[in-house]
Order: structure tokens, then C-alpha cells, then sequence
């Protein structure tokens, strides 16, 4: 067992680097000098891409009045830098796919994944951010170190369940006590190994601690808020058995009335099984 999540990070032979279209799609926005056609050919070059991104712009994710049904105009309508975020939601999903835990099932983890995205998305439309994505990939993959634990470390995280449930003890806090870092340490390391962007890895890290999360700590409390919405109805689960304590330094970052947590948790409810149909398939 590494010492350290950011020497578990660097040792993860297991997990793949993200495809390559990720990296040309990210060269091609940050080009002043792009145009749409050459984002919409490199979106072409990956077939599953271009069909998520078709289905994501009739679902009510969007909620777009209107039919779209080609390419170029899903593109102009979500935007290329958060077709970008999509992408690296899309990328992780597929490069995780082959990865299937004792512990929990590829469902449960990934439908708390996909809903947890989604809360911290409506909760940073409340808010009225710029970049609506930007929260959904952070809330998707605020787990993912777990479900890198549970691969590389099945005994080890077989007891960390069975202390943590016997003893009442959130599943983080079991995980540092026994492997001296937790999944968000892991999945914040990785993340940072993959350069993605510093407030989306920072979401994922400092979920359980938004207050340490420095400049990107709206990211992080949404995230944390999320967390917390999505384990309280029991909507999928990555092996928490219990509720995670409120972070009120976060809740008070976000400035939302609690009237909006009844209202988003309606939108979660309308928006999840096509989200789930369309980041999911083929997934369980």
C-alpha cells in the first residue's frame, strides 16, 4: 500500500490515460484560430461522442424546446468549452468502464455519480455560473478515487467497509484511519495527473472539506451539498452507508435559500433517467 494517494496516483497501472480526442478537442478550443468545422470533425472521429452529444441535446439535461439533429447545431448550442467538460465526463466514464467492484455495483456507483453531477449543476445554475459543466464533471467524479481503492485495494477495502458500518463512522473517515488518505485525496491526485482543470480536481478533492478548497470553494460546496442530497434519498450509492455531515461554511458559500434544495431535488428527479441513458450506456 503506497503511503501517500499522490504515490497510489502515480502507480495506477491499471487505469488508462483519457483518449486522445479529448486532448485534440482541448488543443482545438484553446486555438483562437478554430473554427466550429474543425471542432465538429474532430467530435466526428469518435462516433460515440457525437451520438451522446446528439442525446444530451434532445434530453431534459438541456431541455432545449426545439429537435436538434445535427451536429454543428448541438455543438452552437452547448458550447465548445463545455462540450470540452462533457468530453472529459464521457472520456472517464468509458476508460473506467472495464473496472468492476466487489464492494458496490457498476450501477449503484456510477447512478450516485451521475446524480451527484447533476445536483451540483442545478445548484450552480441557481446560482447562475458561466460554465454549467464544469460542476456536473466535478460531482461525477468526486468518487472516482473510491472506485480506484476498491480495485487496487479489494481486501483493504473490504475491511474499511465492514469498520465503518460497524462502527457508525463515515466511510472517509475509515479510509484515512486505515490507509492514511481517503478516496478524495485519490481521486484529486489523479485528476491532477490527467490535467484537468484545477477547480474540477479541487471539487473532487476537498468534497468532504470545501473550506480547504482555497479559490475553487463554490465548486467544492457544491459538490459537498451535492454529495450530501444525493446519499440522503439513497440514489445509487459508491459504498456510503450513511448520511455525510454538512459543511455550514459551505452551505453559507453557496448563498441559496433552503427552499431550493425541495426544488432541485424535483429537477434531479426529472433530469436523471436521461441522464442516465445517455452518460450509462452499456455501463453495468
Amino acid at each position: 500500500m503506497p503511503a501517500t494517494a499522490k504515490q497510489l496516483a502515480e502507480t495506477i497501472a491499471t487505469v488508462p490515460s483519457l483518449p486522445a480526442v479529448l486532448s485534440r478537442l482541448t488543443n482545438a478550443i484553446d486555438d483562437p484560430r478554430s473554427s466550429l468545422r474543425r471542432i465538429e470533425a474532430i467530435v466526428q472521429e469518435d462516433s460515440a461522442l457525437a451520438g451522446r452529444l446528439l442525446c444530451l441535446a434532445n434530453s431534459a439535461y438541456f431541455g432545449y424546446p426545439a429537435r436538434v439533429d445535427n451536429l454543428s447545431r448541438a455543438i452552437t448550442l452547448v458550447g465548445w468549452r463545455q462540450l470540452r467538460d462533457l468530453t472529459i465526463a464521457t472520456s472517464v466514464i468509458d476508460t473506467f468502464r472495464g473496472l468492476a467492484p466487489s464492494q458496490v455495483t457498476t450501477e449503484s456507483f456510477w447512478k450516485h455519480s451521475v446524480a451527484c453531477g447533476l445536483v451540483a449543476r442545478i445548484l450552480a445554475t441557481w446560482r447562475r455560473e458561466s460554465n454549467l459543466e464544469q460542476y456536473f464533471v466535478a460531482g461525477l467524479l468526486h468518487d472516482i478515487g473510491r472506485l480506484v481503492l476498491y480495485v487496487k485495494f479489494p481486501d483493504d477495502m473490504s475491511k474499511v467497509l465492514g469498520v465503518a458500518r460497524s462502527s457508525g463512522k463515515l466511510l472517509y473517515q475509515s479510509e484515512a484511519e486505515h490507509l492514511g488518505f481517503d478516496h478524495a485525496a485519490v481521486g484529486g491526485e489523479l485528476l491532477k495527473r490527467w490535467n484537468l482543470p484545477a477547480h474540477i480536481h479541487a471539487g473532487v478533492e476537498f468534497h468532504h472539506a470545501p473550506q480547504r478548497a482555497g479559490a475553487h470553494k463554490q465548486m467544492a460546496a457544491a459538490v459537498h451539498i451535492a454529495d450530501i442530497l444525493v446519499n440522503g434519498i439513497v440514489c445509487g450509492s459508491s459504498g456510503e452507508r450513511y448520511v455525510p455531515s454538512l459543511c455550514i461554511e459551505a452551505w453559507q458559500s453557496l448563498d441559496l435559500p433552503p427552499s431550493i434544495v425541495d426544488k432541485t431535488l424535483d429537477l434531479l428527479e426529472r433530469q436523471l433517467a436521461d441522464a442516465l441513458s445517455v452518460f450509462l450506456e452499456d455501463v453495468g
